[in-house]
């Protein structure tokens, strides 16, 4: 029961790490992000460069598909407009999974103290800076926490019916994956427990990625949850980044072996290959994708915007 506890305190403290260092990031950098969204939406490839690079910053396709969202149901910008802020959004959220594949494990401790000491100065680029450097030390932390746990929690009968499963059926992983991320709401959330259990030996490579696969599903919850009430296009918005998300996860159901293999490649640890592999699957559902944006815009209009 212990350690139940302990890995949910954990996903909390992931969460709120996650939410620390947003906060900093945002603060740094958010409100100038803000003011140009409008000029660089203007076609999808320049949506679609500014997704990537928000993201990036922001450290939550979350939190810039809410800020679509809202934007297009204000008329900021149209449900167009917003397509290409979906698909660099996509891509732009593996930066952080690609960041906690480093070892830093010495520093997190000094990091989190130098991040609070940073967090009592009120000049506001040293404060936040602060916030920034001290929820990232706190998400290594909370997977560091995640490691130590994989085996206890193991040898509890429900973990290991769920994690059986898991490794037999790729299907259930992709489910569990996206029920988990729609729960906490983080895609990064969902990776970064898959990434602990693997570095514990729980796992395998090839149900993290179907786990991935499944976080990239449970990651539209939040978006379509902004668009409730908020309007026609609005909803079109998050419909489109579902669509997105589930027919980039069927492509790749049958290939989850040359996904492992292919992030093989870059890498010979296993929880670094899921980084990659969310990498390597986002930019390719991307690329597909953004080519071929007004038949995909049509397509969602023909579904969901219906004359009744």
């Amino acid at each position: 029961m212990r350690e139940i506890i302990l890995f949910i305190l954990y996903i909390c403290l992931f969460l709120i790490a996650m939410s620390i260092l947003r906060h900093g990031l945002f603060q740094l950098a958010g409100n100038r992000l803000k003011k140009q969204l409008q000029a660089f939406t203007s076609s999808p490839i320049k949506g679609f460069f500014f997704g990537i690079f928000t993201t990036a910053i922001l450290q939550s396709s979350s939190a810039v598909m809410v800020m679509t969202v809202g934007f297009v149901s204000v008329g900021a910008i149209t449900f167009q407009q917003s397509l290409g802020i979906i698909l660099g959004s996509n891509i732009g959220t593996t930066v952080t999974a690609e960041f906690m594949t480093f070892s830093i494990e010495r520093w997190i401790g000094p990091g989190m103290i130098l991040g609070f000491l940073l967090m009592l100065f009120k000049r506001h680029s040293i404060r936040y800076t602060g916030f920034s450097l001290f929820g990232i030390c706190m998400i290594f932390f909370s997977i560091k926490g995640f490691t130590s746990l994989a085996e206890p929690l193991s040898q509890y009968s429900l973990f290991f019916d769920v994690l059986e499963l898991v490794e037999k059926n790729t299907l259930f992983a992709i489910i569990v994956g996206a029920i988990i991320t729609g729960i906490i709401h983080s895609s990064t959330g969902m990776i970064a427990i898959a990434m602990g259990f693997i570095s514990g030996g729980q796992l395998s490579i090839l149900a993290g990625i179907a786990l991935m696969l499944g976080s990239n599903i449970g990651t539209c919850v939040t978006g379509y949850m902004a668009s409730i009430g908020a309007g026609k296009e609005a909803k079109l918005t998050a419909y489109a980044h579902i669509w997105i998300n589930i027919l980039g996860v069927l492509l790749f159901y049958p290939f989850i072996k040359e996904l492992q293999l292919a992030a093989a490649f870059f890498s010979k640890e296993a929880h670094v290959q899921l980084a990659h592999a969310s990498v390597i699957f986002n930019v390719i559902c991307s690329f597909l994708t953004l080519p071929v944006l007004n038949l995909f815009s049509r397509f969602i209009l023909s579904v969901h915007d219906k004359k009744k």
